[in-house]
């Protein structure tokens, strides 16, 4: 890549930390807290004497070195292997983002794979830092086949169908591995899913297990236990739709039936209630049409927005009059395949969008956008962001936002 700061897929370096007396160099490890930049140096235990301006880790207490560690950006944690085998301890096990949750210190990456690459890659916020992942040991039925993907917590689900069937595949942040499973309950495709938190909603799609039919049933994702839990089944049988989380509750909208027919009513779960509520006519002037893909909507500040794809005008959600309001057009062009091969996704208070550039002499490569939108707003200001990938193609395979 020509830009921006590529990281390999990192392996185990545990080879390379030692025991203290084998650690002859300083190494240094930044960390921000509470805006400032604190430098921590592990010292060799050869007999050398910190200087004036060193702190040595053996005289920070274990929890006090855990809370600084948690607060370092999340792309600077496969320097922790150089520093000592505890700090790579803190980072494989996972207990370095549980401690980020509790101190509600928490950043998001994009995880996305383009057509033509074997490898996902997963960025920063801001598109500045980028690795691949290991790849995925899929056979070739999954690989080039279609495939849906969820965050959970710091798993990324992806779900698709390889020889043998319907699978699912997991990568954990933690020990930066791919794994297989947990299966659902109900193996489906083409299927609405969204994220809430640490856990991971999916409903509606076309079942895998026996025979293909549409399913109205939904499933929870819990990354702590690996499973899945069944939820009430839905209202309205559907296939080939989207999924948001707003409201504190899973929004299931558009989609077909089991005739083939576009929906235009939506759904939403409230756990709270362990009940579905039927929302009527939520897309009445935009319901999905055969070849088209699912509705391109997000969320940012509980607000509910859609990327309509044979116009590629951004709207706005109005929940009091179940209406909805163009904003104006996004910079992208939506319309190029009929929604397929666009990421529209929630990015915090902001909006991002990734796929092929509206701007004609922008070429072919990926192009990413974010905004910070607001209903009221008169013009949307749209971010272009130098990312360095435009050697990746502008068609979006699969795309998902982890939040740890």
């Amino acid at each position: 890549m020509s830009k921006g700061k590529e990281i390999e897929g990192e392996e185990e370096r545990e080879d390379m930390c030692g025991n203290d007396s084998e650690v002859r160099s300083k190494k240094r490890l930044l960390a921000r807290d509470s805006g400032a930049s604190i430098c921590i140096y592990a010292n060799s235990s050869s007999g050398g004497e910190p200087q004036d301006a060193d702190y040595s880790v053996a005289s920070l207490s274990d929890e006090l070195e855990a809370l600084i560690l948690a607060r370092v950006p999340r792309s600077e944690y496969w320097k922790f292997s150089f520093v000592s085998r505890r700090f790579l301890s803190l980072v494989k096990s996972g207990e370095v983002y549980k401690i980020r949750r509790a101190v509600g210190f928490k950043e998001a990456s994009v995880f996305m794979l383009a057509i033509g690459e074997k490898s996902w890659w997963a960025f920063d916020r801001q598109f500045r830092c980028c690795r691949k992942l290991p790849i995925l040991p899929s056979d070739f039925c999954f690989s080039t086949g279609d495939k849906e993907s969820v965050c959970a917590g710091t798993h990324l689900i992806v779900s698709g169908k390889e020889i043998d069937g319907v699978v699912i595949w997991r990568f954990e942040l933690a020990s930066n591995k791919w794994f297989k499973g947990p299966f659902m309950v109900n193996p489906r495709c083409l299927f609405a899913s969204a994220t809430c938190g640490t856990s991971a909603f999916v409903a509606g799609g076309i079942g895998m297990e026996s025979e293909e039919r549409v399913l109205s049933s939904a499933e929870k994702y819990d990354p702590e236990t690996k499973s899945w839990e069944l939820l009430p089944m839905m209202h309205q049988r559907r296939k080939l739709c989207s999924g948001c989380y707003m409201d504190n509750k899973f929004y299931v909208i558009g989609g077909m039936d089991e005739n083939g027919n576009g929906l235009t009513c939506g759904e939403a779960f409230d756990e709270q209630e362990n009940t579905w509520k039927l929302i009527p006519e939520m897309l009445k002037d935009a319901p999905v049409t055969t070849s088209q893909s699912p509705p391109l909507v997000a969320v940012a500040n509980n607000e509910l927005y859609s990327l309509e794809a044979s116009s590629n005008e951004l709207k706005v959600y109005l929940k009091r009059s179940n209406s909805w309001k163009i904003l104006g057009p996004a910079p992208v062009r939506a319309d190029f395949n009929k929604g397929w091969g666009i990421a529209f996704k929630s990015l915090g208070d902001e909006l991002l969008v990734m796929g092929a550039s509206s701007v004609a002499c922008a070429g072919r490569g990926m192009a990413v956008y974010t905004c910070c939108p607001h209903p009221q707003a008169d013009e949307l200001q749209w971010r272009a962001l130098d990312c360095g990938t435009s050697q990746l193609s502008h068609f979006i395979w699969n795309c998902s936002v982890m939040v740890a």
